[in-house]
């Protein structure tokens, strides 16, 4: 994890997971984004897919993940992002997420670029970020000693 004054352009960090079904209906309950495209198997044989697909925004979260767990971490303030979404994300398909920073704006705002790509390589997703990093870093559940 990095902090505000340890943060450098090119400074990068990565995170994957692999979409399941369960994934996809569990963020459709939460967003209320019941698009049969998703959520209907027999609907989504039908489209241009051929099957069912994540939420878009689905790797966008998994974006998140990246900037508040990795770089900068924990303690990271996502402000901004502006996402372009290449390619499908099936179910079973492990998405890799990276974010890496390519400019300090100021001390309290730095510009990533992020990007998913699947486990063929290909890009689902590209764009970039602004986040606040964190003044500190603390470990979840640790304690600063008095």
């Amino acid at each position: 994890m990095k902090t505000r004054e340890s943060l450098a352009v090119g400074d990068s960090g990565v995170f994957s997971k692999t979409v399941s079904s369960e994934d996809i209906f569990r963020f459709a309950e939460v967003s209320g984004d019941f698009n049969p495209l998703h959520i209907d198997e027999e609907y989504a044989k039908r489209s241009i897919f051929g099957q069912r697909i994540a939420h878009g925004i689905l790797s966008a979260g998994i974006i998140s993940t990246v900037l508040g767990g990795e770089i900068p971490g924990v303690g990271t303030i996502f402000v901004e992002l502006h996402i372009r979404f290449l390619k499908p994300v099936f179910i079973g398909d492990t998405i890799t997420a990276t974010g890496t920073v390519t400019e300090i704006i100021n001390p309290k705002r730095v510009r990533m670029m992020v990007a998913c790509i699947n486990q063929d390589g290909k890009d689902v997703s590209i764009g970039n970020a602004i986040v606040i990093p964190p003044k500190t870093t603390e470990l979840i559940g640790s304690h600063p000693e008095s």
